[in-house]
């Protein structure tokens, strides 16, 4: 965005940070997930405890945290170009940054499970203090209906879920 501002006789060019994507799991969906995020221009921090499954051998040029996803993020300076998917389906890992993310004003939250799953995600959080309106950030089930089935058609639904939220709000 650019524009003059004639009373002060200056030029004023706006230039938005770079959108960062984490990626909570080094899941299947987190490989094609990486992919696409670079493709589209995001800085990609992947965080999983499991080492054994966050190797640069699966995730190839990916910044790669191997610790707890509350520790991790602790790290950085969440904003509304930050944004963070959880892909574990294990409350252990995916539970912990949501409970840290939710207390910022970060941009897209999401996490992949059904219905149910996302059901009882939320009544754990409910049970320790969270709201409906903060759970309403979470989209969940993750990503646009487009009836995606394979890994790679996920991480392409949640991608597309992403860049609407992002465009939708940036176009305010």
């Amino acid at each position: 965005t650019s524009f003059y501002d004639k009373q002060k006789n200056e030029f004023i060019h706006i230039i938005d940070p770079k959108p960062r994507l984490f990626i909570v799991g080094a899941v299947h969906i987190a490989q094609a997930l990486v992919s696409l995020a670079r493709t589209t221009d995001f800085e990609i921090i992947l965080i999983d405890p499991r080492e054994h499954f966050a190797t640069q051998e699966r995730f190839p040029n990916c910044n790669i945290l191997i610790e707890w996803p509350d520790e991790a993020l602790s790290n950085f300076i969440l904003d509304q170009a930050t944004h963070l998917v959880t892909l574990t389906h294990d409350p252990k890992i995916d539970d912990p940054a949501l409970i840290y993310v939710l207390k910022k004003n970060i941009g897209y939250i999401g996490s992949l499970g059904s219905k149910k799953t996302h059901q009882k995600r939320c009544e754990r959080l409910l049970n320790i203090g969270f709201t409906k309106n903060d759970l309403c950030k979470v989209h969940g089930p993750i990503g646009l209906d487009i009836r995606a089935k394979t890994p790679a058609e996920i991480a392409i639904s949640i991608m597309a879920e992403i860049i609407s939220f992002r465009r939708y709000n940036n176009d305010k």
